[in-house]
């Protein structure tokens, strides 16, 4: 599904991803861990085409296609969805319309008719009651006022109304309470499936208790320097990124 090779990401003229190599394959759960700095944002926000993050070598093939000569519309298009470490507010924008929109907007891109508004409020209630998320914070804007569990809450019921191929989750778990962690464990999992993949960028491994990976990769200094299964996490809770002579110069 995915393929990224010698992939090279300048950010404000100063080079963060240093030849990194990644395949993700249909039905797999990626993990990344890796020390601040390491560049695992910045590879998220450049498979997702963020402005500012400059590729200045290498290629990403997305399903056999050039994902690096897409916008970043037609990433999302094309399957892509990019949870936020810490998702924006919209003020004035309900979540019900700004769902339906996006939702549209992936079906016209698509070349499928717009979804009629009784068959949307069937599938946000029924997405919402799977993740057994109260209707009402739907009718809320866009994660105005929200707690970071609800932001995150939030985000689960817009990937699972979406239904992405490919999910990139940028520290999903960060500054969660244990239920709201649950919420999001659940979330993930229910994407799971034979025609989807998922790469989950986190720190730590208590979201691995939840989900578990099919690969977990230790990213440092620009590049993946390890690859492994669960028990990879396990062994950096216990040992740290020194333990495993793992640093930020790690090359």
């Amino acid at each position: 599904m995915l393929e990224i090779k010698n992939l090279h990401v300048t950010v404000g003229g100063k080079e963060i991803l240093k030849g990194l190599n990644l395949v993700i394959n249909d039905g797999e759960v990626h993990a990344i861990m890796g020390p601040n700095g390491a560049g695992k944002s910045t590879l998220a926000y450049a498979i997702a085409g963020k402005d500012g993050y400059e590729i200045t070598q290498g290629s990403v093939t997305y399903n056999g296609k050039d994902m690096l000569a897409m916008s970043p519309d037609e990433r999302a298009g094309e399957g892509l969805f990019l949870g936020f470490q810490y998702p924006v507010e919209i003020p004035g924008v309900s979540n019900m319309t700004f769902l339906r929109s996006a939702l549209n907007s992936q079906r016209r891109y698509r070349g499928d008719k717009d979804m009629a508004a009784v068959d949307f409020l069937k599938l946000i209630r029924l997405r919402a009651s799977e993740l057994n998320i109260d209707p009402e914070m739907l009718k809320r804007p866009v994660n105005v006022g929200f707690s970071g569990g609800e932001k995150k809450r939030n985000e689960m019921v817009q990937m699972a109304v979406l239904d992405p191929h490919l999910a990139i989750l940028d520290e999903t778990d960060s500054g969660l309470d244990i239920d709201a962690l649950k919420v999001v464990a659940e979330g993930i999992n229910r994407l799971r499936g034979s025609d989807k993949a998922i790469l989950m960028i986190t720190h730590y491994q208590r979201l691995l208790d939840y989900v578990v990976p099919d690969f977990v990769h230790i990213l440092a200094a620009g590049r993946i320097v390890k690859t492994g299964n669960k028990d990879l996490a396990l062994e950096l809770e216990a040992k740290g990124y020194v333990g495993l002579g793992i640093t930020e110069n790690a090359a």
